[in-house]
């Protein structure tokens, strides 16, 4: 039998999410349902369920550097998705070893769980801004990171330019400001993206399921994965943001909290009406 034709091949440099909703769990499920080719750095081990981030352990700068080398170097790569980073000189090495890779990157700039534990140090932020967000394709902040990277807080739709435009400032060539935390109409919700000279305004339906946790990791890794198959930024989010809002209308019950998207609903027909 002969050998296939590799798919389009995705890199995600995140943390582990032992109850697989969010993290490399996610993202490796979200590049497979995509028609990709997943590939995983791994920053940080959380002990993480339903209820919440129980511990956790960043790795060491030397282990995540290795791992980058290893897939970029033998494999290659044609997009890159950055989740938690956990630390100042994560961020850093990370920054530095992108910057050096000729791919599309989406940065996922990851502060604090869906249960509000947080997951980047707060001496990290400045990091954030002046070494990862320089060498974005893509940032994908929801309105909690807005605010912590900016200082910005949006309280409706009128604030989602002066957040994005706060964003731009610090490099990255686009920015997706995420509505999902939004307060107020909870009939849609409403993403911007931008560039600072074009819009596109992302409109879905806001599905009354509690069940979301791994939005955030599912949307960065969609846009990377329709990145590595060739399309433009604005193609790639609209496609991922279908991708999600369907995930988000799947969702389930696991344990005893906050649930998962279903990653794989497309393939299974899951019923997202």
């Amino acid at each position: 039998m002969s050998a296939g034709v590799a798919p389009p091949r995705v890199l995600t440099v995140a943390g582990s999410d032992s109850g697989g909703g969010a993290g490399i769990q996610a993202d490796l499920k979200t590049m497979l349902a995509l028609g990709t080719h997943g590939m995983s750095v791994v920053t940080a081990v959380t002990a993480q369920n339903s209820l919440g981030v129980q511990g956790a352990w960043p790795l060491p700068v030397e282990a995540v550097r290795a791992q980058y080398r290893s897939v970029v170097d033998d494999i290659g790569v044609q997009a890159v998705k950055t989740g938690m980073l956990a630390s100042a000189e994560l961020v850093e090495a990370v920054a530095d070893l992108i910057s050096g890779t000729r791919a599309p990157v989406v940065v996922d700039p990851v502060g604090v769980s869906k249960h509000g534990d947080a997951l980047l140090a707060s001496s990290a932020l400045d990091s954030v801004r002046t070494k990862l967000l320089p060498v974005a394709t893509v940032a994908t902040p929801n309105l909690d990171e807005v605010a912590q990277l900016t200082g910005v807080r949006v309280e409706s739709e009128k604030g989602f330019r002066r957040a994005a435009e706060a964003l731009l400032e610090f490099g990255p060539r686009w920015v997706v400001i995420k509505g999902g935390h939004l307060a107020g109409d909870t009939s849609e919700a409403v993403d911007l993206l931008t560039d600072g000279s074009q819009e596109h305004w992302l409109r879905a339906p806001r599905y009354d399921n509690r069940h979301t946790h791994g939005t955030g990791c599912t949307l960065a890794s969609a846009i990377a994965a329709h990145l590595a198959k060739g399309r433009p930024v604005p193609a790639a989010v609209t496609a991922a943001k279908e991708y999600v809002t369907g995930a988000i209308a799947a969702g389930f019950a696991l344990g005893g909290g906050i649930g998962p998207v279903d990653h794989g609903w497309a393939l299974t027909g899951a019923d997202t009406g």
